[in-house]
């Protein structure tokens, strides 16, 4: 199983502002055209499962589509009681802990795993269970808000697979996760 991590952030590293909103990363769209998707589309193709926490989970929610047709779906969160009605069917809800949890992912025959959310990211990177990370770093200061990445127990080293810039100034670098040896 392959665990991947596609993020946007501000380019002072931060995922969200303190109450979760993404209005500075969703920027102003052009009237009557699609946003631009930025490599979502061909890195979702190879996605069979989306674990994600209890508050990314709110805030696709909140979006009012369920953008993970054709996926599976988990929700990692110790105090989430259940899902909602809405969701039946769409996601499932585990508790983790994570290494347990990518086990059974893995056995479950998943392939392609998308991490997303600040504290699942974190914990996956902290448990070393991530094997690439892709960020988008737009060009904006928010200041204040949620950082994507949290403390962890050692240096996690990188191996740059590729940068991109997008028109408009956003940046996008792919890296693979090097194990310890």
């Amino acid at each position: 199983m392959k665990a991947s991590v596609f993020v946007g952030c501000s380019l002072d590293g931060f995922i969200a502002r303190p109450d979760g909103a993404l209005d500075w990363l969703m920027g102003t769209p052009e009237p009557d055209s699609a946003p631009p998707e930025h490599g979502y589309d061909a890195f979702m193709a190879g996605i069979d499962t989306v674990l994600m926490g209890r508050k990314t989970f709110e805030t696709v929610l909140a979006m009012g589509i369920w953008p993970y047709s054709g996926k599976r779906v988990v929700v990692l969160s110790a105090t989430l009681a259940a899902l909602p009605d809405s969701v039946a069917g769409k996601a499932e809800l585990q508790r983790g802990p994570v290494a347990a949890l990518a086990a059974q992912l893995a056995a479950d025959g998943c392939q392609g795993l998308y991490v997303d959310g600040g504290a699942t990211i974190q914990a996956f990177l902290r448990a070393g269970l991530i094997d690439e990370i892709t960020i988008s770093r737009l060009p904006v200061l928010i200041g204040v808000g949620i950082t994507l990445f949290g403390a962890l127990p050692h240096d996690v080293k990188l191996e740059h697979l590729r940068t991109k810039i997008y028109e408009g100034g956003m940046v996008q670098s792919a890296y693979r996760v090097l194990r310890p040896t």
